[in-house]
């Protein structure tokens, strides 16, 4: 019997039938839908890492917002 690999336990605990077709060396019939889920996920991926980056950006440009008001009020004030 051929051990199950790790990266092979997540195809079983989706769809263990897939799996045995996998197994089996089955091709499946629905290429163009997986690729095109593929490349949904990839697009969705850079979303995700824009989003991130962007929102980085927006807590540097806070900070520095608040450094100025700090630097400006203790001017004044001093």
């Amino acid at each position: 019997m051929k051990p199950i690999r790790a990266s092979e336990i997540g195809s079983y605990l989706f769809c263990a039938r897939a799996w045995w077709y996998q197994q089996k060396g089955v091709q499946p019939s629905n290429q163009a839908e997986l690729i095109a889920g593929t490349e949904l996920h990839r697009q969705h991926g850079r979303t995700v890492i824009l989003s991130g980056l962007t929102r980085l950006l927006a807590i540097i440009l806070l900070l520095a917002a608040l450094a100025l008001l700090v630097a400006f009020c203790t001017a004044r004030f001093v």
